[in-house]
């Protein structure tokens, strides 16, 4: 099964491009609904984080809050490590379960943190979705559920556009129209067709 890693800074035009795939019939997996889901209410991993964080962690209703988790770990080094070998074994064994049920020619995995997880050696292409900062914040403000501030540490968080080209195969310069994105997205979902019926036929 052809894999093509998904990715793109904050604002990038990431969700639009996955929808687009979807749309095709193609597969779509969602690294962040995916590590959503195996720290939901009553998992083993949720009861493991407890056990370390204590309920300071959880929201009002009891669903791990996110955000004071990143607070927390964020401080410590040792801490998001112990994170990271919890979580990341459980998030790759569900994504290779999704891959192994998918029945289009190829999957798409939409993995936001590619370059900063060093994760382009789990896909067989990495698929960019580009733009400049200024427009990331643009967008990223558009929707207004983040403040500038934590946009711009967010933008600051995550990778520079110069380090997710250097380890592109593929980038679509999301900059202009949503038709001009899907117009480029169209001629690769054909050059992926064509890659997936090369590999099968190997």
């Amino acid at each position: 099964m052809l894999r093509i890693g998904l990715t793109g800074g904050i604002g990038s035009g990431k969700s639009s491009a996955a929808s687009f795939f979807v749309d095709q019939g193609v597969t779509v997996i969602d690294l962040d609904q995916i590590a959503r889901k195996i720290v939901a209410q009553g998992s083993p991993a949720l009861t493991q984080i407890l056990k370390r964080y204590g309920d300071q962690i959880l929201d009002s209703k009891g669903h791990l809050d996110r955000q004071k988790l990143a607070e927390i770990i964020f401080l410590e080094a040792g801490e998001k490590k112990w994170l990271e070998d919890l979580l990341h074994p459980l998030i790759r064994e569900e994504q290779h379960r999704q891959v192994d049920t998918a029945k289009s020619s190829y999957v798409v995995i939409e993995i936001p943190l590619l370059v900063e997880n060093q994760l382009s050696s789990t896909v067989d292409r990495v698929l960019l979705i580009d733009c400049s900062e200024n427009l990331q914040k643009e967008r990223a403000l558009s929707r207004g559920n983040q403040s500038e501030q934590q946009i711009d540490r967010i933008i600051e968080a995550q990778a520079t556009r110069e380090q997710r080209q250097k380890i592109a195969d593929d980038i679509v310069l999301n900059d202009g129209s949503m038709k001009a994105m899907q117009n480029q997205l169209e001629k690769l979902h054909q050059d992926y067709l064509n890659l997936a019926g090369t590999q099968k036929t190997r």
